[in-house]
């Protein structure tokens, strides 16, 4: 038995066995592999990265705008009150004095409105613009240009250079 011969006992490694191109390619392929495992390793971190960045950008924005609708609703409170000791007042009081108590409340707003960048859209007077009006009228006039705006139904508003609501309008147009 001592005569028997193990074949497995003789085998060399595979890299043993291989020319010196083969190692070397071999070892190429290996590093190719760490490589590529790597930059694999790489992009998923950067695809977890920018999720999280959008989902934080998300999150900040919606902040930002729970916090700006809050800010304009507690300026909105002011009004409110007034408006409230308005509707309290006896019925047998002056006219007169309530209507003071409307303007004032009219003027409040007015500022509020200013104070957060809305102007009131002009309209009497200019020509209609598809863009910041909607006429709901339209009238035959000798005594305006046609297409004319001749009277303001509802007001208008902008916000920035940002149509918040047309001006309803009476358009004149001629025969």
């Amino acid at each position: 038995m001592a005569d028997q011969f193990d074949d497995n006992d003789t085998q060399e490694t595979p890299a043993a066995t291989q020319s010196p191109d083969a190692q070397g390619a071999t070892a190429a392929l290996e590093a190719l592999r760490r490589e590529k495992d790597a930059l694999q390793d790489r992009l998923l971190r950067t695809a977890a990265e920018f999720d999280n960045y959008r989902k934080r950008i998300d999150r900040e924005r919606r902040d930002q705008a729970d916090a700006a609708v809050a800010d304009a609703l507690e300026d909105l409170l002011p009004l409110m009150d007034n408006l409230d000791r308005a509707l309290q007042a006896p019925a047998g009081e002056d006219v007169d004095a309530h209507r003071k108590g409307v303007e004032l409340i009219h003027k409040q707003t007015t500022d509020l409105l200013r104070k957060r960048g809305v102007k009131p859209i002009e309209t009497v007077g200019a020509d209609f613009d598809p863009n910041v009006h909607q006429a709901v009228v339209q009238e035959v006039s000798r005594d305006h240009r046609d297409g004319e705006v001749m009277e303001e139904l509802r007001r208008g508003y902008m916000l920035g250079d940002r149509l918040l609501r047309p001006a309803m309008v009476k358009v004149a147009r001629r025969e």
